[in-house]
């Protein structure tokens, strides 16, 4: 069962919702920049610079979220936004390498 902030266990990271997720090619550029980046490397979502208006980026993190791609941390009056590196390379193995090659 996902955290209270809907944040899924590694067990439950499906790859039916994480493929879903990463099809938005927005989506999978954010990965990628956290994936080229240092190992916890925590950004706003506003530093991604998305050419889409909030409430669209909001989404974004939520479906990213939601499929365990990223963990999302408050932070004052912003949202942080980590890659769970460890947990897909264990539940996915070479996921990531695929799309920072792809990039």
């Amino acid at each position: 069962m996902p955290d209270e902030e809907g944040h899924p266990d590694v067990a439950e990271m499906e790859l039916g919702a994480v493929l879903s997720a990463l099809a938005d090619p927005l989506r999978r550029r954010v990965v990628r920049e956290l994936a080229a980046g240092p190992d916890g490397e925590a950004r706003t979502c506003s530093s991604f610079a998305l050419p889409v208006g909030k409430a669209t980026v909001t989404h974004h993190f939520r479906v990213l979220r939601e499929a365990g791609l990223v963990r999302q941390v408050d932070r004052g009056n912003s949202r942080m936004a980590t890659l769970r590196r460890a947990d897909l390379e264990q539940r996915f193995p070479g996921l990531l390498a695929l799309l920072v090659a792809e990039g």
